[in-house]
């Protein structure tokens, strides 16, 4: 039987300002940040990135302008834009079977993998490629990630992913940097299904959710401008309280077939063992897992995150101290690279940093 997983209602900031064609800075201590944790930050997590506090632009380090591949950091992008394509009308709901647009799954593994909707794929519960039904078991997945992706953008919205992301995410938040699929992840190699976006402009996706699915059209990032509700809220909830239950068992790794051709866009079928009780439609949320342990015990507990190559690209989104923070390409060690979750672990003393910067 599954547990009740209790998740709280998400908190956004509604009134703040928001980035026109160009990013108001402001300084740190004008926005009650301080300096030098904010140094620190950016000392322990080098690579590049920014911080934004109450809407404005109040601190960043290396080439924070630079597009760069946001790894799996980029999942929460692909199921906004799922969700915008519920809102359309394009996808019935999450909860839409797979099969109506993929046909095959009905005819693998005995039909079970007919029954894989949206939902499952955007919270890693697929079963696809193993033998568990759909919903059974927990499975960090880059092949169902890959079925999700290309499903999402070559049966539904029949559309080239990166026209995808410039209609929903990037003309609307007005990026200032260019992005698009097909991210270089190493020099000389591309990648289908991956995002190249700069952390300034990361960031922006962050503050979208932070506000609510609201974007300011005043100018300059100046506060008064109409709101304009972009992305329905029940749609922004949905994808943030739509939380693994703690007591779902990861895969017990029996293989089972897939889709012929199927490939990944990076990664394997079990990745990671953490996700029950944190993870909704491709963010990490910061909630206990079976044992009760937060996965950044330093942070709020109301924090989101979009996390990439063992957080090398990540996504902080604070509502409680109205922050968004984003980076790229910390230069952590292979060792470091572990589940967070762990008061000493390389990402929690990030967060540390982070709420000392608001104290």
């Amino acid at each position: 039987m599954t547990a009740t997983l209790v998740v709280p209602t998400p908190t956004y900031i509604l009134d703040g300002p928001c980035p026109g064609e160009t990013w108001e800075e402001r300084t740190p201590e004008s926005l009650g940040l301080r300096r030098s944790s904010l140094d620190a930050l950016a000392q322990h997590v080098r690579g590049r990135g920014v911080v934004v506090k109450g809407g404005y632009l109040a601190y960043h380090w290396g080439e924070y302008k630079t597009p760069g591949d946001l790894a799996s950091a980029r999942k929460p992008v692909s199921s906004t834009i799922l969700l915008y394509a519920v809102q359309d009308g394009l996808i019935e709901s999450a909860d839409e079977s797979l099969a109506n647009y993929v046909p095959g799954l009905r005819d693998i593994n005995g039909g079970k993998d007919g029954g894989i909707t949206w939902r499952h794929l955007a919270s890693q519960t697929s079963g696809y490629g193993w033998s568990e039904s759909p919903g059974a078991a927990w499975s960090y997945n880059d092949f169902a990630l890959a079925l999700y992706v290309d499903t999402l953008f070559d049966a539904a919205l029949k559309v080239d992913p990166t026209e995808a992301l410039h209609k929903y995410i990037s003309t609307p938040l007005q990026f200032e940097d260019a992005s698009h699929f097909n991210a270089e992840i190493k020099p000389g190699t591309r990648r289908r299904g991956r995002i190249a976006m700069s952390p300034r402009d990361h960031a922006r996706f962050g503050l979208f959710y932070l506000r609510g699915g609201t974007w300011n059209s005043g100018s300059g990032g100046e506060a008064g401008g109409r709101q304009k509700q972009l992305l329905r809220r029940d749609l922004l909830d949905q994808a943030l309280t739509s939380v693994v239950p703690a007591d779902v068992p990861a895969t017990a790794g029996v293989d089972a077939d897939m889709l012929p051709g199927q490939v990944s866009h990076g990664g394997g079928k079990r990745t990671n063992a953490n996700g029950p009780g944190q993870y909704s439609f491709n963010w990490w949320l910061n909630l206990p897992d079976e044992h009760g342990k937060l996965l950044f015990p330093a942070a709020p507990q109301d924090t989101y995150v979009a996390i990439g190559l063992g957080m090398t690209r990540g996504l902080w989104v604070i509502p409680s101290l109205d922050l968004v923070v984003a980076w790229q390409g910390a230069n952590w060690s292979e060792d470091d690279k572990v589940n967070p979750g762990k008061p000493r672990s390389v990402h929690n003393e990030a967060a540390q940093f982070m709420v000392e910067a608001t104290r």
